[in-house]
């Protein structure tokens, strides 16, 4: 059938709306990713007819290239997210040999209304997409849901296995939408440092720690934000969770937490809900195949089953047989999927012949039943004991990892000692089956994962048979090899595609990182690990906390008896991207550049060089050294750039910067619109110049500096429409360090010389959020500064900027904050851009003392000031022309006319601005224009009377 977005497909519990690509159950939006939506898209439009794997995967993937698994994966989530097998009801079916058919009844319906769902966007929460149905657990998480408003803290209590994460993320799944700053899943199963947790939770909020009061900090951000703060697996770092919940429900009133711990966090204000096993039948009853599918035990049994066996059907005398092994497993869901996982094998009742042998060893001279802790750990080891060696090493060695990983991480950790690569796929496919290993699915990728229950019992394992140190050595080489790919794959994939692929790999880094630069681990593949992850650290604007691994392995690296020239400068490099952002122009960073020069030249290695001279260039720019940054732009063409396409923009765009903040406007203008043609033409729009300098999205970079020179040229509505379109690129790529760019360098400060206030307020608003957030302390400090005059209310009254690049800034924005260093490097040429508006602010507060109401300044000093702020203004008019400055040459000329109407050189004054004003052909309503057109009608009144 053609599927029609005008129709809906109704199927069990289930409304398929194609035109939408939603899935609702009952009145809940199901989320699934988006190959298993295909998948079903297409398996509906073959209603009852096989659709063969090739045509599927040729729909699915039609421009990619995939093995057979990656449908298998997608397809078994999406029958465990739709519960196929559940109370008997079969939605999919595989035809052997031939395909798959969706067999269910199914009926179509006009759709009179489109369903309003209140899913956020991706930013909106961070939850998983959901792998398997739910079963039994309903009215506690209905009832969670009515609680959680008035509680606002709720831990979920009970031993490992009994499902208290599956409960928490489908009560936080059911809350999409109902939280205005959305909802925050924290899994702390990879975190074993209390001391980390802050951090962690920073990261998710998208935010920085800046202070020794970590938990303040975090504090003050969530303050006024009304939010759902998901915590899962407290139960090892109690203390310190419990603590920092006290801290945010104190501080924030509209913020709530869901915990899972296997132990209450003994909180204030904690709210205990203990997870009860699943409902089983009762022993003694007698009831029909129907009656016992009501109890949720026995459900999540004959459905877990049906999935890994297709053809599993539980026959009438096997009823008492399976309500036997669910009693016998305490109704935990963890251990019912382990042994529902091994029907195939054994057949129901082999199975409980099998649990009845296993338990009975553990519970001989003990009248009691087994603790459900006890009953889990005996189903673990009975799982484990039937697996085969190759299987347990397999098992063993996969507890390393501490979030997702494809096939090909899990090969390079498991080949080793006893394992030819050859019998990976095979145990795995093996773990998997038999529920002991998950599989999540990517749009682009298959990823597996351990749940903390079965990666603490690996980990257990794989110490117990003294294969650790050789595992994670393994596990950190695979690391270094997945951060090699991803330098390759910068340039060639999609940014999307990119993260999906590399940021994953995240925590497992980190792990790695700090084994290996804390004296556990081979110290040199921890330390070409740190310089090899830089682009996953800038891509995720976690330059911050990178700076500390870098610092790690370079001071490792100085004490090593082994020089490495080429590593050192990487390492230098990425250290100085970091110090630039989170301290400014410093000692540490300027050492960082130029040792890294020296490096490069010593290894000879030109593109090295050319990235620490762009870097210390930089550096150079911010710190007001214009003249010494246009001398290194001039370097790049000695060191032969232009070889190379890519970085060839780069120092293009580069020398555009030089240009205009040395005061060369027109050159600059030239420059920046053929940096704009080139990167157009060249393909490499939102990318990265890889490594190059201090990091920026090229497009953002580029039209930044325009816009700047636009405003400066004296063409204020184009260059606000250019400074738009930077920042709509840079929140578009949700790149943070080039967010914060191109709203310190323009977005604000064009927002506010054009009069355009509350939009000034907002970026500057947005500026101090996205620095903050991602350590970005160089352009935090500016937007302090820049809230004296554009938001008071945000201001923290900062010291006066130091001379250098903000300094300067500050003085465009308000007259007041000219001082002797400033006046001094305009004097000398050294304020480059910024020199007539230096003097021309220094001139209007020599004119300032001139007032007569304080009467008591002699005349002769009266005429002093008078000449030296009129020969100032001339010298400034002068220079701004010069430049090509024609909004600075306004300002100018509007201080000289003002100055000559109080003279009562009317006719003189007019003469002067006249002229300038006509030049402009756009901005007619902005502040400096209209002071304009004002004072010309002035000055013409007077002259005319």
């Amino acid at each position: 059938m053609t599927l029609s977005p005008e129709q809906a497909i109704h199927f069990g519990p289930y409304r398929v709306y194609p035109g939408q690509r939603l899935v609702m159950e009952a009145d809940q939006p199901l989320r699934l990713g988006r190959r298993a939506l295909d998948i079903l898209l297409i398996l509906l439009e073959h209603a009852g007819q096989v659709v063969s794997k090739q045509e599927l995967i040729a729909g699915v993937w039609p421009k990619s290239v995939v093995e057979d698994i990656n449908l298998r994966v997608h397809m078994a989530a999406l029958r465990k997210a739709l519960g196929d097998g559940q109370a008997g009801q079969r939605y999919i079916i595989t035809v052997a040999q031939r395909g798959y058919s969706f067999v269910a009844p199914f009926s179509l319906e006009q759709i009179e209304q489109h369903p309003e769902t209140e899913e956020l966007a991706p930013s909106g929460h961070n939850l998983p997409i959901r792998h398997t149905r739910m079963i039994g657990r309903q009215p506690l998480v209905d009832n969670l849901m009515m609680q959680l408003p008035r509680q606002r803290f709720i831990t979920l209590v009970g031993p490992g296995g009994i499902g208290k994460t599956t409960v928490a993320l489908r009560v936080a799944e059911q809350l999409i939408g109902r939280y205005r700053d959305g909802i925050r899943l924290l899994d702390l199963a990879p975190i074993s440092d209390p001391l980390m947790i802050d951090a962690h939770l920073a990261t998710l909020l998208s935010m920085s720690l800046h202070d020794a009061e970590p938990a303040s900090s975090l504090a003050a951000f969530l303050r006024e934000r009304q939010m759902l703060l998901v915590i899962d697996n407290c139960e090892h770092l109690i203390d310190a969770i419990a603590l920092l919940c006290e801290t945010l429900l104190r501080a924030a009133p509209q913020v709530h937490i869901l915990a899972t711990s296997r132990e209450s966090l003994r909180a204030e204000g904690e709210f205990v809900q203990r997870l009860d096993s699943l409902d089983c039948p009762p022993p003694i009853a007698v009831l029909d195949r129907a009656q016992a599918l009501t109890f949720s035990a026995l459900q999540l049994f004959v459905e877990r089953a049906m999935a890994s066996h297709d053809s599993f059907e539980l026959a009438e005398e096997e009823l008492p047989l399976a309500i036997e092994i669910c009693r016998r497993l305490d109704g935990i869901p963890l251990a019912i999927e382990l042994a529902a996982a091994q029907v195939d094998h054994f057949g129901v009742s082999g199975l409980l012949a099998q649990l009845q042998g296993s338990f009975r060893v553990l519970t001989q001279g003990c009248q009691s039943t087994l603790g459900r802790h006890q009953t889990l750990r005996a189903t673990l080891d009975w799982s484990f004991q039937l697996l085969s060696v190759c299987e347990q090493t397999c098992l063993r060695r996969l507890g390393v990892f501490r979030d997702g990983f494809t096939l090909e991480s899990a090969a390079a950790v498991i080949v080793g000692e006893h394992i030819e690569p050859e019998v990976v796929f095979g145990s795995i496919t093996q773990l998997v089956a038999k529920s002991l290993l998950n599989v999540e699915v990517g749009d682009e990728e298959v990823f597996y994962r351990l749940l903390d229950t079965t990666r603490s019992y690996a980990l257990e394992k794989l110490a117990e048979a003294a294969d650790l140190p050789d595992t994670r050595e393994r596990h950190a080489q695979r690391c270094l090899a997945l951060m090699n790919q991803a330098q390759a794959d910068w340039e060639l994939i999609s940014t999307s595609l990119w993260i999906e692929r590399y940021a994953r790999s995240l925590e497992d880094i980190r792990s790695a990182l700090d084994w290996g630069l804390n004296g556990q681990g081979p110290q040199t593949l921890a330390i070409r690990l740190a310089a090899t992850s830089t682009p996953l650290w800038q891509e995720l604007s976690l330059l911050k906390e990178h700076g500390v691994y870098v610092r790690k392995a370079l001071a490792l690296l100085d004490a090593s008896a082994e020089p490495c020239p080429r590593l050192k400068m990487a390492l230098k490099l990425a250290l100085g991207s970091s110090c630039y952002h989170t301290q400014g122009g410093t000692a540490e960073t300027i050492e960082a550049f130029v040792s890294a020069r020296t490096l490069a030249k010593t290894a000879n290695d030109v593109a090295g060089e050319l990235r620490a001279v762009s870097g210390h260039m930089a550096v150079n720019l911010s710190c007001g050294h214009y003249q010494m940054a246009l001398e290194q732009s001039q370097q790049f063409d000695r060191l032969g750039g232009d070889d190379d396409a890519v970085l060839s923009l780069s120092t293009h765009r580069l020398r555009v910067l030089a240009m205009h903040f040395s005061g060369n406007q027109p050159m600059a203008r030239e420059n920046a619109e053929q940096v704009i043609q080139r990167m157009a033409q060249s393909g490499h729009l939102n990318r990265f110049t890889h490594g190059f300098g201090v990091q920026y999205d090229q497009s953002v970079a580029a039209l930044t500096i325009l816009a700047r020179i636009l405003w400066v040229q004296g063409q204020p509505e184009q260059a606000w429409r250019t400074a738009r379109q930077a920042l709509d690129i840079a929140i578009q790529i949700n790149h943070g360090t080039s967010i914060c760019y191109t709203l310190a360098l323009a977005g604000c400060l064009i927002a506010h010389y054009n009069g355009e206030h509350q939009s000034a307020r907002d970026l500057l608003r947005l500026l101090l959020d996205q620095a903050q957030r991602h350590s970005v302390l160089l352009f935090y400090n500016w937007a302090q500064h820049y809230a004296q005059v554009i938001d008071r209310e945000e201001a923290l009254l900062p010291e006066r900027p130091r001379a250098g690049l903000i300094g300067e800034i500050m003085v465009t924005l308000d007259s007041g904050f000219v001082d002797e260093t400033l006046l001094q490097r305009a004097d000398t040429g050294a304020a480059g851009w910024s020199t007539a508006e230096i003097l021309r602010a220094r001139a209007d507060a020599l004119m300032a003392q001139d007032n007569p109401s304080e009467g008591d300044h002699r005349e002769q000093a009266r005429s002093h000031n008078i000449e030296a702020a009129e020969e100032m203004l001339v010298r400034a008019l002068n220079v701004a022309r010069h430049q090509g400055a024609l909004a600075w040459e306004l300002r100018c000329a509007t201080s000289l006319a003002q100055l000559w109407q109080r003279q009562g050189l009317y006719q003189q004054a007019h003469e002067l601005l006249a002229p300038v004003y006509n030049r402009f052909t756009e901005g007619f309503a902005t502040p400096d224009l209209r002071k304009v057109r004002c004072l010309l009608d002035e000055l013409h009144g007077q002259w005319h009377p």
